[in-house]
Parts: structure tokens; sequence; C-alpha cells
């Protein structure tokens, strides 16, 4: 009970201590990915496309951001209250979808009511996708040990992480959507190979990794100005106060 109690107390800190725009940018883009990914925008033989991939970028660069500056462990919680609260937003959209009316809201209502198998992949990609990439992209940080906090070492550790993160996250979500839950229910005629998924999966990750890149220099100057400004101070300065006031097995499983 009481690790359960630091570990909300510890979250609290955390929200209250990074900038809320970004938190705010970041669970935004993780409702709309979900709502965009609807609509597919390019599909192509050797290239599938959602709408999803117009602000997917954005989640993974505001990731990217919290992971320079709080570690991959503050990254992962707010990954998870970014994923409470899409799934709360997709339960509103859902009841709002199932209240009859008398004019026609077949369009609305196919939009926001959304999937369950899919809101369940996407919810597990992201989710899997974002531990890869937070900790992928503060162990390719560590590596830099000259100057860690260079341009050379975000770019490098944005892009990579990125790279595979994205990977993660479309392979995940078309093996589920389309080789499990899609031939079950929406027919045999709608089942993909491993070999689209993979594909698609690739080459998305592709054109999202060069989303990244167009919008890195911004995620960096980020990084700068908040360690120029001393923001997260406050929450570096609890957890350690909390790693003091603590016993070294707490403060490892809390840690982890």
């Amino acid at each position: 009970m009481q690790k359960i109690k630091s570990w909300i107390l510890d979250m609290r800190m955390l929200l209250r201590s990074i900038p809320s725009p970004v938190v705010a940018f970041f669970i935004l883009s993780v409702v709309v990915m979900n709502l965009l990914a609807n609509k597919t925008v390019v599909n192509l033989p050797w290239l599938a496309l959602d709408g999803g991939f117009f602000v997917s970028w954005l989640a993974f660069l505001t990731m990217d951001i919290i992971v320079r500056r709080y570690g991959p462990s503050a990254a992962n919680k707010v990954n998870v209250f970014a994923i409470v609260t899409n799934l709360f937003a997709s339960l509103i959209f859902i009841l709002i979808a199932m209240i009859p009316t008398e004019d026609d809201y077949s369009g609305f209502n196919s939009i926001f009511g959304g999937t369950w198998f899919i809101l369940l992949s996407s919810t597990i990609a992201f989710l899997l996708s974002g531990l890869v990439n937070n900790f992928l992209n503060w162990g390719i940080g560590q590596t830099f040990k000259k100057n860690p906090n260079g341009k050379l070492a975000f770019f490098s550790r944005s892009y990579i992480s990125t790279f595979i993160g994205q990977f993660v996250d479309n392979m995940v979500f078309g093996c589920l959507t389309f080789m499990v839950f899609g031939p079950i229910f929406w027919g045999p005629e709608t089942a993909w190979s491993f070999l689209q998924c993979f594909m698609a999966a690739v080459t998305g990750a592709v054109a999202e990794l060069l989303a990244e890149v167009l919008f890195s220099p911004i995620g960096y100057h980020v990084c700068k100005k908040w360690e120029e400004d001393g923001i997260g101070n406050d929450y570096f300065a609890f957890r350690e106060s909390l790693k003091q006031n603590s016993n070294s097995t707490d403060y490892k499983t809390m840690e982890a």
C-alpha cells in the first residue's frame, strides 16, 4: 500500500513539474491520433498510412523531450496517464454515439463510436512502442559520454528511438488488427499477411521518421530552454528526498 501511495505521489509531482503545454499536446496527440486512424490517406502496394500519421510524430517528439529531461521512468508514467485519458475519452465518444436520435448521425457514430478491437490494438501498440522508445532513447543517450546534452546526442537518440518505436507501434497494431481481430469480425477477405504488416510498419516508420527529423529541432530547443530555466529541478529534488527517506529496497522497486 505504501508503494502505491509513493507512486501516486511521484506521479502528482511529475505532472506538476512538466510544463502543462507539453503534457497537453502529448495527450491531445494520442486522442486525435486514434480518431484520425479511422481514415486511410495513403493506400499503395508498398505504403499504407492512416490519418494518425499527421500527429503521431508529435507524440513521439514529446516523449523524447520528457525522456531527455526527466528520464525513461517519468516518460513511461506520462504514457500511462495519456493512455488512461484516451480510454476515458473513447468511452465518452462511444456513449455519445450510442444515444439514439431522430436525425441520421451514422457518419458521426461510425467515427466516434469506434471499434473495440481497434481501440484495444492501438492501446497495446502504443504502450509497447512507448516503452521501447523511452528506454532506447535513454540508453542511446548514455553512450554519448563526452557531450550527452549536445545536438548530435539529442538527434541520434531521437531518430533511432523514434524509427524503432514507430515500427513497433505500426507492427503490433497491424498484426493485431488485420491478422488477429479483422479476419474474425470483418471477414477473411480483410486479412493481411505478415509481409504486408511488416512492409506497412517499415514504410510507415520511415515516413514518420521524416516528420520527426523536420520537427526535432523544436524539441532540442525546448530541452535546452528547460535546462536554462531549471524546469524539473523541483521534481529532481523530490526524488532525491524520497531516496534519502526510503530504504534502498523500496526505492529500487519504485524506480523500476
